[in-house]
């Protein structure tokens, strides 16, 4: 839990819920806390009356992390973001040979990268939002064409060939992130071009995407071979959009499960949401998260996210709890996933 992340904070709330949830009688658990600096730590667990803040105290420095790890049988990496969801730890716990839960590898990564993960859908033929991709190298903007070539120019000539392409409003976001930080909502140039300088401090490659006026909806799957999809839930964000602080802050934001859509379009998100799972070889565990468009009720896939949030208020656990599965249960299918993919 934890990580160095601009997601340790939603780490350590998801893995509080955890804690709290996983069966004692069935497992021996050994938290490990890794700070934002990269230091690895473990801790007493008591009982599931303790506060996470509280059990960090009684933490102590593992010094040999290797070793440590392989004194384990399983590990449930609950790290969101780079250096825990990106393939990172995923690529040492296969070279150690130790079970995980959660998707590989190339799975992760993908996963976690919004421009390869939209490369990978497009061949897949799921429709999405228009969208251009930057990058920033030092105090240099690239703009890259759909062909992948590469043109050095000025942030004002990238906003104009933006334009071009795109129209207001707009959303501008680090391609490798999550929790919303780092997105914002551009509705003339002057907010692009603040939203693109702003997005460049949390990853050097920035996606600019054609806003759609449409319900957010999110599907959960579960499973590496066989796969169960959960029924559709909608985020009715009480801002502009579901940004970090609607999500987590602002009490407002509210989830409607099952989301107040057509049995025929939530059948389409179903299917879909199990198709993009299957295109970046997911394993495990996702959440697909999809656009409705208001009007004519197109469905947009958004993104996929390979270790989404299991805090109390997280929608992954709260959609397979309305399918039927509590949530101890839900921890103990994904250990054994876990092991079922060796």
């Amino acid at each position: 839990m934890g990580g160095m992340s601009t997601e340790n904070e939603i780490s350590l709330k998801s893995a509080n819920s955890i804690l709290c949830n996983l069966d004692r009688e069935k497992y021996e658990i050994y938290p490990i806390y890794i700070d934002r600096k990269g230091n690895w730590w473990n801790f007493k667990f008591k009982n599931e009356n303790d506060i996470l803040e509280e059990m960090l105290k009684t933490k102590n420095i593992i010094k040999n992390q290797i070793e440590y790890l392989n004194n384990l049988d399983v590990v449930f990496p609950i790290l969101h973001g780079k250096y825990g969801e990106d393939g990172t730890i995923q690529g040492l716990l296969e070279l150690l040979k130790i079970p995980y839960v959660g998707c590989n590898v190339l799975a992760s990564s993908v996963g976690m990268d919004k421009i390869y993960t939209k490369i990978i859908f497009n061949q897949a033929g799921l429709k999405q939002a228009k969208y251009e991709y930057i990058k920033k190298n030092k105090d240099k903007y690239i703009y890259i064409d759909k062909n992948f070539s590469e043109t050095e120019l000025e942030l004002k000539e990238i906003v104009n060939k933006i334009c071009k392409n795109i129209t207001f409003p707009m959303f501008v976001k680090p391609s490798n992130s999550g929790s919303s930080i780092g997105i914002n909502r551009a509705i003339d140039i002057k907010e692009l071009e603040k939203a693109i300088i702003y997005a460049s401090q949390f990853d050097n490659k920035i996606i600019i995407e054609q806003g759609i006026e449409a319900k957010e909806v999110e599907c959960a799957v579960l499973g590496n071979d066989k796969i169960l999809v959960s029924c559709v839930g909608e985020v009715k964000s009480a801002e502009e959009f579901y940004s970090y602080n609607a999500k987590y802050d602002n009490k407002e934001s509210v989830t409607e499960i099952p989301a107040n859509i057509s049995n025929d379009i939530a059948e389409k998100i179903r299917k879909q949401a199990k198709q993009a799972f299957k295109a970046i070889d997911g394993k495990g565990l996702s959440r697909v998260d999809f656009f409705v468009e208001k009007h004519t009720g197109e469905i947009y896939i958004n993104e996929i996210n390979t270790m989404p949030g299991f805090t109390n208020i997280s929608m992954y656990p709260k959609l397979f709890e309305k399918n039927g599965v509590k949530y101890k249960d839900l921890l103990d299918r994904l250990i054994d996933l876990a092991f079922e993919k060796l």
